[in-house]
């Protein structure tokens, strides 16, 4: 019941956006002009503001004949070409970009467009199986040849006629390979840096999904998460990143860590384009056009907030800077008619205890079934001993602990393997169930991220964000969206709810972007300096992830 419920709401989100296409709240720009003309010959720029233009726009020009998908893949191929030297975040275009653009032009003109993604250039995430560009994970024991097949997701972005743009940087093996890592480094792509400002970090492992997003590089992105790798990128980049239910996108091509809360998601400059990606990703009815009346008046009524509940988790080990922020956004909402209360979910200390032992266990049954479908290392023992005899692995961070670890891991069958699953389980599931029903919310919310710090290959990440592990680990639906800043740099606000309830999240989403309207181009800033202190060792905060419960 709950998996028709969400269709149901994601179809009607699609067709509300796609009947009425109306301007998303921060795209009074959209129609302004970029770039010059184009040479003779050469396919007409598109006169939009590629900072944003929502997909529903971009496919009423299509339709109407003011814009190709051709000269629309051009635009973003061309600032790729630009803009990417300065974050370092697409590893490569496809060749064929181009040519998929002019079958969907063709498409178009003959009226049989397959859906809200034909003719929209996407990138994916370089953990995510192409049958024609290389798949590395960030790892150059994967650099050689291509998959033999796409991955499912891929499969239905090409059905729906979607333009592969290209594959960006990520995380090396989604940030589960060393106890200290730096998010946005892979030995296949180096680092990738935050458009906002350029010596900070932008978080992992989708990172260069995020950074491309911001840098309005593409459209849409597809990132993947075990714990916090969609949505921590999609707030410290400042963008929109959802985490789907557990099954609703099959992870099937999908470079893995645990198929227990793997999941592959949509990343977009807006909660729209990323409802409309997800019903791609999903398979639902929402992937075609037409359908019942939508849900357009929830994502652009000014006043859409009115009785909704939502629930404050303040997380104040994020700083200070964070918890005034989000004091901040907590008065705009109730403002626009939200009640807002503040709750703490219980079982944290719990959660963060178990959830590292279990991915242990599941990355080596995982990675192993994986890498014997790929040509290099063939289990987990050959990957370890790869990285020990290629020295372009160790050029930012040496360690492998967590590959270490996982290989004396007990395995999946081991009875106690079993109980702390199951334990995890039942108790991140009652942490949201609970304290949803308690207090009779809609959502809720938390910020997503801290001020992003300064990305250092000696020192490693500094995050302490348990924000998205319970929906991570009970495998339900999470999604951040631009909250504000914290001086230049963006911080998201995240949203969580039930299981498969995702249609009614992205419409939450939809009506808290319209009240805060928070996002902003980024400037590329060089520097900001020094870090803010961390939280002193006497505030209370969560115990530090050790890559343990988090593939950030």
């Amino acid at each position: 019941m709950r998996k028709r419920s969400t269709a149901t709401l994601i179809a009607a989100l699609v067709a509300g956006s796609l009947c009425a296409a109306a301007p998303h709240p921060r795209a009074a720009a959209a129609e302004s002009g970029v770039g010059n003309p184009a040479p003779a010959g050469a396919p007409p720029r598109p006169a939009i503001d590629l900072d944003t233009v929502t997909i529903p726009q971009l496919q009423a020009r299509m339709s109407d004949g003011s814009l190709t998908s051709s000269a629309l893949t051009a635009a973003y191929l061309r600032r790729i070409k630009t803009i990417d030297p300065k974050i370092n975040a697409v590893l490569r275009t496809d060749p064929t970009a181009l040519r998929q653009a002019a079958a969907s032009d063709a498409r178009h003109r003959h009226g049989a467009t397959r859906g809200p993604l034909d003719g929209i250039p996407v990138l994916l995430k370089d953990n995510v199986n192409t049958r024609d560009l290389p798949t590395t994970a960030g790892s150059l024991a994967l650099a050689g040849s291509p998959p033999d097949a796409d991955a499912a997701l891929v499969t239905r972005l090409r059905d729906a006629g979607a333009v592969i743009l290209g594959k960006t940087n990520l995380s090396e093996w989604a940030n589960f390979r060393a106890t200290k890592p730096t998010s946005g480094w892979s030995a296949v792509g180096g680092q990738t840096h935050n458009p906002y400002v350029l010596d900070r970090n932008p978080c992992g492992s989708s990172s260069g999904s995020a950074a491309a997003l911001a840098a309005s590089l593409a459209q849409v992105a597809i990132g993947t998460e075990t714990d916090g790798s969609i949505v921590c990128p999609a707030g410290m980049n400042g963008v929109v990143g959802h985490k789907p239910s557990l099954g609703l996108v099959s992870r099937a091509g999908v470079v893995p860590i645990s198929a227990e809360q793997d999941t592959a998601g949509p990343m977009a400059r807006n909660v729209i384009d990323t409802a409309l990606t997800l019903s791609v990703l999903s398979g639902g009815a929402s992937s075609r056009p037409g359908g019942p009346a939508g849900l357009q008046d929830e994502l652009t009524r000014p006043h859409d907030l009115r009785g909704k509940h939502i629930g404050l988790w303040r997380l104040p080990s994020l700083g200070p800077d964070v918890d005034a922020l989000m004091s901040r956004t907590a008065a705009r909402l109730r403002h626009a008619g939200a009640e807002v209360v503040e709750v703490t979910p219980p079982y944290q200390q719990r959660l963060a205890a178990l959830e590292f032992l279990a991915l242990l266990s599941e990355f080596h049954r995982d990675i192993d079934a994986y890498l014997a479908t790929r040509d290099g290392p063939q289990n987990l023992s050959e990957l370890i001993e790869f990285n020990r005899t290629h020295p372009g692995e160790r050029t930012c961070f040496a360690g492998q602990e967590l590959f270490e670890q996982a290989l004396a891991a007990p395995p999946t069958t081991d009875p106690e393997y079993r109980a702390m699953r199951a334990e995890l389980k039942d108790l991140s599931r009652r942490s949201i169930d609970e304290t949803m029903a308690t207090h009779r919310l809609d959502a809720i919310a938390s910020p997503t991220n801290p001020p992003a710090w300064t990305t250092d290959c000696a020192r490693g990440d500094n995050d302490v964000i348990p924000s998205s592990t319970p929906a991570a680990v009970a495998g339900y639906p999470s999604l951040s969206v631009p909250a504000g800043f914290v001086n230049d740099l963006p911080v998201g606000l995240l949203l969580m709810a039930g299981d498969h309830q995702d249609g009614k999240l992205l419409s939450l989403g939809a009506a808290v972007e319209h009240r805060l309207h928070a996002w902003r181009a980024p400037r590329y800033l060089p520097s900001l300096g020094p870090d803010a202190p961390a939280p002193s060792a006497s505030s209370p905060q969560p115990p530090r992830r050790t890559r343990a419960s988090a593939d950030r």
